[in-house]
This record gives C-alpha cells, structure tokens and sequence, in this order.
C-alpha cells in the first residue's frame, strides 16, 4: 500500500510539472518534496560526509547548494523534470573519481549523488549481473563472493561505477573481455523528459552504443545490466623498482604490449616520482587471471631484478582492496592521458625514451610546488579489445582491431590551491607534449599511423575528449535526439559535444 501511493504521488508530481511552473524560487526546495527523496543543506552531516569522498580535494571544497539522495530510477526521474523548469546547473556523482572540478561536483547548484542506487543482483539465468551506479567496485565484488562470477570493473575498489562505466573502464579483466561498456547488456536511464527508457541492442540500439563512452550527454542511468564471467583465484600483486632500472623496465613494457602472450595476464608499469629529475620507484601491477601465471608470463620484468615482489595467489575482490592504499586523500589530483601506437622493437628505445623523459623534464620544471608527487602509467590496450569491442555492438571509442596501443596516465598531486596555476601550465605541456611527439615519431616511420583517441576515465577538462573522437558525429546526432533542448548540454558539466 505505502508503495502503491508514493508511486502514485510520483506520477502527480511529474505530470503537474507539464501544466504549471513552481512557485518556489529554491530549487532545492522543490527537490525536497519530491517523495523518497532525502536533500540535505551544507550543515546537516550527510552533506558533509558525502563531501569527503572526492579523491581530489578542490572536489572536495565546491559547496553545492544542496546533496538530494534519490533511491529509484522514478525519484531520478522526478528530479529531472524539476531541475528542468529552473534551468539551473547540477551535478551528478557516483563515487567521486574524477579530479575535474564540476564534472560531479558544483557549487551552488544541487548535486545528486546516486549512493543510494546501490544494489547488486546476480541473475544466474541470464549469467548477468544487474548493478546500481551509487556502487563502488569493491562493494560490487564484495556482494558477487561465493557466487563463482565477476564483472569487468575498477582495478582499484574504491573507484565508483557509475562514471567508470560510462567512460570506458579498463579492468585487469580487459584483455579478456573488452572495456567494462562493451559488457553492458542493458542500461536503465532517464532521459531529459523525464523518460525512463532502457536502451540494449534490441531497445533504443543508437541510445545503446552512445552511452558506451559518451559520458554523461545523454540521461542518468540508473542501473547497468552486465555480463557475469567466471572467476576463481587471481595471483596478482606488485612489483616495486628502483628508478635507476628505467631503460630496462621500459623496454620490458614495450616488449609485453607488443608480444601478448596470453590474455588472462596484466599489467600497468607506473613511474612515480617525488624529487625533482629523480624517478623514486616503479611499481609494476602484476595480475593473472589464475591462481598462478604459467612460467615466462612475467619473466621479463622478474629478470629485471625488483627490490619486492608482492604478487600472490588470491581472491579477486581481496586484491581490488589492496590497491586501494595507493589512493592518496587529502590532496589537489590532476589527472590527464594520452594515447600511442606501440612502437617496434627497432624503434622502441628512441620512442618509450623519449616520452618518458619528456614527462620527466616537465615534472622536474615544477619540483617546488608543495608535496608534489607525479606518476605516469604505461597501460597497454591489445588489438584483440577493438575485435571484442565490435563483436558486441562497438562503442564510441571504436579502437582499430590492427593496432596494439598504450593508454598512459599521468597524474600530479599536491598540498597547495595557490600551485594549481603552475600545475595546469605543466599538465598541458605533457600531453601536448607528448601528442607532438608522437605525430612526430609517426611523421618520421617510427610509429605506425592509427587512428589515437582519448580515454574518457583518465581525461583532463581541457583535453578534447569528442574532438579526437572520428564517431562524434554519430554521438551528436543521437545527443540532439534524446536531449533536443541541451538539458545535459547545458545545465551539467563533463566531456561535452
């Protein structure tokens, strides 16, 4: 009974906002009357709570008006029509990954954190898994133990879904089964009217395959159904270098990009430094799908000689938790990416080389900024993805499936707002940077020709996200067909068309 009238009082309050316009003049007024919802102003502790869980602090520091809870796709829905009429900014947060203030965080409009769509239901039928976007990914894992299955997620538990998904995702499952969108069987989302619609191959298929790296430019989705595969134990760990090893680990990770050898292993080879033109450590992640990688899998890197080795037979969601303690909070976090072709064997020491010293030289140039630590990441994206990819529908990354590339973060973090100026100047002159040399490089037959497009999860708000995308022009068609108005376009922040 008490759900059959908050749904009917759902219905009433979406249907009056087509005859009459609010006489409230606070948004965050009008949200509150929304049934179910809960909105809480910036003294109340759930605001300040959810206020912590940016990874990067100036997220942490914007002041929006009001944090409303909502905890089904109809409040969403609900709050969607509301928010239309005032025409007023918002924004939309899952776990509060990404660094770009704006993208899900905002001062002095509402944010909506999705926290409360947070369930996690295993479908062994349908081998599916249906997943709110409120999650983060070790709460994910945590409720598919025993269950003998896993889903394509974050390499790190504490990252959320809900951005993940809709960027891309890249998983220590990958290789294997292709960026987390690709196993997106089903989206709910609310559209800008207010719609719940779901969007699949068979069911607003254009909706479908946008959403597949399009971010937030066409609705809130409010659950995604995936695809549920085997998994048992891992052996995954790290492995830690010293940063006099650079030449070697370099061509170790070129090696193991280009030569795939089997596509249950992973790794990400991440350079970290803290002291000006001084790389302190590599730390090497290590993982194989399998309680022990078959003998050779690593060989390259073990023969480099690393000071510890932490990797290990375990259980999947025990080692997403793990990684979590290179997570560093209270901190300004500057995240950007780039993208290249991996080079061959005769041109990979000039080229690998090259690009690294170039992000040292850059991090060098500001080693006085306070508590500066800058890491860069090789992550390689093997060929056999982009088949994946386009054997299930394709996204809009649409990768070619005859090129093996590498993804590389990088990122800076730091203790001080009046830095962030110098740090921006540097961000940009990395991946600009490094762009020129990789064009450079292909100008001059060192690397192959391909086509190199940005990955949404780790980009900076002035990197142009759509611009290097050859599919945005199909993501702008079906965007001015599901959001004709620019609802999304213009009242949130994020990777815009």
């Amino acid at each position: 009974m008490k759900m059959a009238v908050r749904q009917f009082q759902l219905i009433v309050l979406l249907l009056s906002s087509f005859f009459t316009v609010p006489v409230f003049s606070d948004t965050c007024s009008t949200l509150a009357k929304i049934p179910g919802s809960d909105v809480f102003y910036p003294l109340a502790l759930s605001y300040k709570v959810d206020q912590t869980q940016y990874w990067s602090r100036q997220c942490s520091a914007q002041k929006p008006k009001c944090i409303i809870f909502p905890d089904s796709a109809r409040e969403v829905a609900a709050i969607v029509k509301s928010l239309a009429l005032y025409n007023e900014s918002f924004a939309i947060k899952s776990g509060g990954h990404s660094p770009n203030v704006g993208f899900s965080s905002i001062t002095g409009g509402p944010l909506i954190s999705l926290k409360k769509l947070n369930q996690v239901t295993y479908n062994s039928a349908t081998q599916t898994v249906k997943i709110g976007p409120g999650n983060r990914w070790e709460n994910v894992s945590d409720a598919l133990y025993g269950t003998g299955v896993t889903v394509v997620g974050g390499r790190i538990g504490n990252v959320g879904v809900g951005g993940y998904m809709l960027g891309g995702g890249l998983g220590f499952l990958s290789s294997q089964y292709g960026w987390a969108m690709n196993n997106v069987v089903e989206f709910e989302v609310v559209l800008a009217d207010g719609s719940i619609v779901t969007a699949s191959a068979n069911s607003h298929p254009d909706l479908y395959k946008a959403l597949k790296g399009g971010g937030n430019n066409y609705g809130i989705v409010t659950a995604y159904t995936v695809e549920a595969h085997p998994q048992g134990k891992v052996w995954a760990g790290e492995m830690i270098f010293t940063g006099d090893k650079t030449p070697k680990i370099l061509k170790a990770v070129r090696d193991f990009a280009e030569n795939y050898d089997d596509d249950k292993a992973a790794i990400i080879a991440t350079a970290e430094t803290t002291v000006a033109g001084i790389v302190d450590i590599w730390v090497l992640f290590v993982f194989y799908d399998g309680p022990t990688p078959p003998p050779g899998i690593f060989d390259r890197f073990t023969s480099i000689g690393p000071v510890t080795v932490t990797a290990r037979t375990t259980e999947y969601r025990d080692y997403i938790k793990t990684t979590q303690v290179f997570v560093l909070r209270g901190q300004i976090y500057e995240m950007f990416t780039e993208t290249m072709p991996v080079p061959s064997l005769s041109n990979g020491e000039e080229v690998m080389n090259s690009i690294f010293n170039h992000w040292m030289s850059t991090t060098d140039s500001i080693a006085t900024v306070g508590g500066l630590i800058g890491a860069m990441a090789f992550q390689p994206i093997p060929k056999k993805m982009a088949a994946i990819a386009k054997a299930k529908g394709g996204d809009l990354l649409d990768l070619d499936d005859d090129v093996d590339l590498f993804m590389i973060d990088f990122n800076y973090s730091y203790l001080l707002d009046i830095d962030t100026p110098r740090v921006d100047d540097a961000v940009q002159r990395v991946y600009n940077g490094m762009k020129q040399r990789v064009e450079a490089f292909q100008a001059q037959g060192k690397l192959p020709e391909a086509y190199l497009p940005l990955f949404m999860n780790d980009a900076y708000f002035r990197q142009d996200y759509f611009g290097r995308l050859r599919t945005a022009g199909f993501a702008r068609q079906v965007r001015d067909q599901y959001d004709p108005n620019g609802f999304f376009r213009d009242q949130t922040a994020g990777f815009k068309l």
